[in-house]
């Protein structure tokens, strides 16, 4: 299907059929525009995600024949667009060059859409101008050695820092404390376990149920670079302490860039904080991981801030075909609702899948008012 506007010409295409042309041209116009050179941010991530989720579509901006833009998407019933991979997708971003004279409108429209969801754009081109921006994304990027780096951040908050070396020596009584690339597929089903059970402690929705979940978590756990560091792959890192596996992280990396989704640690260790010494010793383990940036992606900034010297402003809301904006930052409870609801149809779009998520949402939140107002959780 096609959209014309001017001189602008839009397709829609399942980003299970990006023609190799394309996919050339995609990363060409990241290679011109750094901050896209993300994995969330590449054909590699939107074709991975097609194979497991047929909603799956890229829309293609052409001017005179040349291709200038791709938006990936999710394509709801009611032409509603998400961004590819959500929930798992921290950002998303129309691929184009600054200077291209894409807009909102265009955009939206051109990919037959009626709005498109936002939760967390990057946008270099500046397509979406007057959305709001909400919460920040956290970034180590490494500009020097690795020891340098951690030593800055320890001059900044010496006591922090200190607090962290105890916590540290905890860990180092059980045996010397590592960072692997690992791809032991116990160390992996461990991680998940841990994370899974942590949902269910907390009372967050379990983004992991999902059947189209697992099988593509599974699948980036097996897939392996092609050549080199540069090519987009998953990637488990693990936190040992000797030969005990005490957390780690899982996600995807491509162009030196890591971006884990599972943050998982042992929770009978929690009192020593393992999350943190498993941060210090990853920047350490950067270099030799191939890795330049390490993104931390949004939400506790209490854990992630210290350690990142970037923080990356991202638009939400939703962007009409009109060219009309709705600012999505306000944290009203009504906006709350929302937006809880919009996760639990991006976690699962099947209907089952969505009347599964509200009954485990809605279970959640009471078992978190009972344990609120229990006198043993003061």
């Amino acid at each position: 299907m096609s959209h014309n506007r001017t001189d602008l010409e839009a397709t829609v295409v399942s980003a299970a059929e990006l023609s190799p042309e394309d996919v050339s041209n995609w990363n060409a116009i990241r290679a011109d525009e750094p901050v896209l050179l993300s994995p969330l941010f590449g054909p590699g991530f939107a074709q991975a995600v097609a194979r497991f989720r047929s909603d799956a579509h890229v829309a293609i901006y052409r001017r005179d024949g040349r291709a200038i833009g791709y938006l990936a998407h999710h394509r709801r019933p009611g032409g509603l667009g998400r961004p590819i991979g959500a929930p798992f997708a921290d950002y998303h971003a129309m691929v184009t060059r600054q200077g291209d004279g894409l807009d909102a409108r265009a955009a939206v429209a051109g990919a037959r859409l009626k709005a498109f969801r936002h939760n967390g754009l990057v946008d270099p081109g500046n397509v979406f101008s007057t959305l709001p921006t909400g919460d920040a994304g956290y970034v180590i990027d490494l500009q020097g050695s690795p020891e340098a780096y951690v030593e800055a951040l320890r001059v900044l908050s010496p006591k922090r820092f200190k607090n962290w070396r105890r916590l540290r020596h905890r860990l180092e009584e059980i045996g010397p404390l590592e960072v692997r690339a690992s791809t032991v597929q116990a160390d992996y089903d461990q991680l998940m376990q841990w994370k899974r059970a942590q949902f269910a402690r907390t009372g967050v929705l379990d983004v992991l149920r999902p059947a189209w979940s697992q099988d593509m978590m599974q699948w980036l756990f097996e897939l392996r670079p092609a050549a080199s560091a540069t090519d987009f792959s998953g990637l488990m890192l693990t936190f040992h302490a000797g030969d005990t596996l005490i957390g780690g992280h899982f996600g995807v990396a491509e162009n030196g860039v890591y971006h884990p989704w599972i943050a998982s640690t042992n929770p009978e260790l929690a009192h020593a904080s393992p999350g943190q010494a498993f941060l210090h010793h990853a920047i350490l383990a950067m270099p030799q991981l191939g890795l330049q940036v390490y993104d931390l992606g949004t939400g506790t900034d209490h854990y992630k801030k210290p350690f990142c010297n970037v923080q990356r402003p991202l638009g939400v809301g939703l962007s009409g075909a009109d060219g009309l904006a709705l600012s999505d930052a306000l944290r009203t409870p009504i906006t709350k609702i929302r937006r809880r609801l919009d996760h639990i149809a991006a976690t699962d779009p099947s209907f089952g899948g969505r009347v599964h998520g509200v009954i485990e949402t809605a279970l959640a939140l009471r078992k978190r008012s009972l344990m609120t107002e229990s006198p043993s959780a003061e």
